[in-house]
């Protein structure tokens, strides 16, 4: 009887072979599928954070470099004001209010190139667009610029954007740079100057203007940043201000996010081989020696 048994336990193991055999091989297709999907969404998702998220709208630059003042010493670029993300502390500088004492307290961001002086290269500024509409009403100007892609990264470019007293700001408006003869008297201690429609900013200040404009002139050509009047005035700023210490932090941690380096990075490698360069590197403009060390500089060197 037990003969008699034996090729059927061998057809009964046979088949719980093949059985168990074709299982592996679909749990193995399976698996492989399930694998394959992992990987592909895994690699996705890298490239996806591989690629550094850029800011291209004025709102969301406010918002991202309200969180990070500590670029700025936490201080204003004409003044040197000490802020917070919505204050300023106009008695740390000096600051005296020219009539709006609420908006003097008000931490606002300051376009050193100011939005109007590239807007109007813009035909949505100067005339709109069909794109601009309300109601069936038509406008122009700076809400209607905002619509062009290229001008929203202007207006959004986190190398122009500086902290600065609110009623300052409104002031300075969209005043051209220059040299303005006469004591700075009018805003207390904050030796910046206004006369006509020029705006003199602080001395500390002042190579940091000048390179905002040259970097962005060299970004952005042919939208008039720099004119052939005012570059002579922006290459001696720069000269006699060096880049500084604070520029390069600023520049190294913005670089990613605005989505360019700026004109002047290769200073700062300049500043790390050669400490003692005054043709590329300053001393910060908040160190209690900066003033000393200006007045020290001659314009031609």
């Amino acid at each position: 009887m037990i003969a008699n048994n034996e090729p059927s336990l061998k057809h009964k193991n046979s088949s719980a072979v093949q059985f168990f055999t074709c299982l592996a091989v679909r749990l193995a297709v399976v698996c492989s599928a399930v694998i394959g999907i992992s990987n592909t969404a895994q690699a996705r998702k890298s490239r996806s954070s591989s690629k550094a998220f850029q800011i291209t709208k004025f709102a969301d630059a406010k918002k991202y470099l309200r969180k990070h003042l500590e670029l700025f010493d936490n201080k204003t670029i004409y003044c040197s004001c000490q802020v917070t993300e919505k204050t300023v502390d106009i008695e740390s500088c000096g600051y005296k209010p020219q009539g709006d004492a609420k908006r003097a307290k008000r931490l606002e961001w300051e376009h050193v190139v100011p939005a109007e002086a590239f807007g109007q290269s813009f035909i949505e500024w100067r005339i709109g667009s069909a794109n601009c509409s309300k109601h069936g009403k038509k406008f122009k100007g700076r809400k209607c610029a905002e619509k062009n892609s290229e001008f929203a990264k202007m207006e959004s470019d986190l190398y122009n954007l500086y902290p600065e007293i609110g009623e300052l700001n409104g002031l300075r408006s969209n005043f051209s740079m220059a040299e303005i003869s006469g004591e700075a008297t009018q805003f207390g201690t904050c030796e910046v100057k206004i006369e006509g429609r020029k705006f003199e900013p602080q001395e500390s200040s002042k190579g940091i203007v000048a390179r905002t404009y040259l970097n962005f002139d060299q970004r952005y050509p042919d939208r008039g940043v720099v004119s052939g009047k005012n570059r002579p005035l922006f290459e001696a700023w720069d000269k006699m201000h060096p880049v500084t210490a604070l520029e390069c932090r600023r520049w190294k941690a913005l670089a990613a996010i605005n989505g360019y380096q700026h004109l002047f990075v290769s200073r700062c490698d300049d500043m790390i081989e050669n400490k003692t360069n005054p043709a590329h590197v300053g001393p910060d403009p908040y160190s209690d020696n900066y003033t000393d060390d200006i007045k020290e500089r001659k314009p031609n060197e």
